[in-house]
């Protein structure tokens, strides 16, 4: 498992945060001069804010401030200032400057750089191509709302969406299991989705049992798939070779009251093995890089989160897309 919150404030988390504000001949210059320090349980003063750094006509700072909401606007703590957005040599592209700090003191504040492009819908921070703009998640939740088919609990509607991608034989998805169940109790209204992502090279068994559970799924439906999907994690270590994964396997699509034959030669067709690599392929181009990761309406988040944190995430994205826990 890679251990990332999602790609922004993954990126903020790097070294990417201190980027040396590098002098352009075409831009007025911005001090690298760094937020003072607070004093303790005090937030940080900032530099003040020189109109003449915003030269460039996109993205505006009201675009900059709502895409930082977006990020972060669940951490009450966190504050950030926008101090620059500027024109630089290459056509549309703008150089974004943001100071980001928390009001406790507890976090050393940094001057945060990043780049926008023409499209005004991507960024560049470090080496990182992240989506842009006030409402970051809305094209992850279009994509998502067209492709993720895994099987589901919860409503049929995918108005409220949380879509777990997850690896039969990734330690840390038998863990997430018990935050997933959570969310089904304590959100009856969410359309909760399993979505296999198989990391075959770490974990070679993972592509067949995903193949057997989208069998059992197709034969047996939801409920039949959750039953397997449990009995296939609480028995993970079966999985570590071959022969212990078909006992496992057999054992799992029984639970679920169907038969393992019929489920395995179902799991050895080309039209399974292309569906479970087309749920691949919807982790991939959504840039899913980790394992248990979850989709809130588009927003990706690691499904190890601390339960309370993770509901106030989902909860503010709710407020965001303008939708009702309840």
């Amino acid at each position: 498992m890679i251990r990332l919150m999602n790609p922004f404030a993954a990126a903020v988390l790097c070294a990417a945060i201190a980027m040396p504000l590098a002098a352009q001949q075409d831009v007025p210059a911005v001090s690298t001069q760094e937020p003072a320090a607070p004093a303790p349980n005090a937030a940080p003063i900032f530099p003040k804010v020189d109109p003449a750094n915003f030269t460039a006509a996109a993205p505006t700072k009201e675009t900059v401030d709502a895409f930082f909401n977006a990020n972060w606007g669940y951490d009450t703590s966190r504050i950030w200032e926008v101090a620059a957005v500027l024109k630089t040599h290459v056509e549309g592209l703008s150089k974004v400057v943001v100071y980001v700090g928390d009001k406790t003191g507890k976090q050393k504040p940094q001057a945060l750089v990043f780049y926008v492009l023409p499209d005004g819908q991507n960024m560049i921070i470090g080496d990182q191509l992240i989506p842009f703009g006030a409402k970051p998640f809305a094209n992850n939740r279009a994509i998502l709302q067209q492709r993720a088919d895994g099987p589901y609990r919860g409503s049929d509607s995918k108005d409220f969406e949380l879509v777990e991608f997850a690896d039969f034989q990734c330690p840390h998805c038998k863990a997430a299991q018990e935050t997933m169940d959570k969310l089904v109790a304590d959100y009856p209204n969410a359309r909760v989705v399993y979505q296999s992502f198989p990391l075959e090279k770490i974990h070679p068994e993972s592509f067949h049992a995903a193949a057997v559970g989208y069998c059992v799924a197709k034969m047996g439906g939801n409920k039949a798939f959750f039953t397997y999907a449990a009995a296939v994690f609480e028995g993970q270590e079966g999985l570590a070779s071959p022969d212990s994964a078909t006992l496992t396997l057999n054992s799992a699509v029984s639970k679920a009251g169907l038969d393992p034959a019929k489920a395995g030669e179902c799991a050895n067709l080309p039209a399974t093995k292309a569906a479970v690599e087309a749920g691949s392929k919807l982790a991939t181009d959504l840039e899913v890089n980790e394992t248990p990761l979850l989709m809130i309406n588009g927003r990706p988040v690691p499904a190890t989160v601390p339960y309370d944190q993770l509901k106030i995430i989902i909860d503010f994205q709710l407020k965001m897309d303008g939708l009702s826990a309840k």
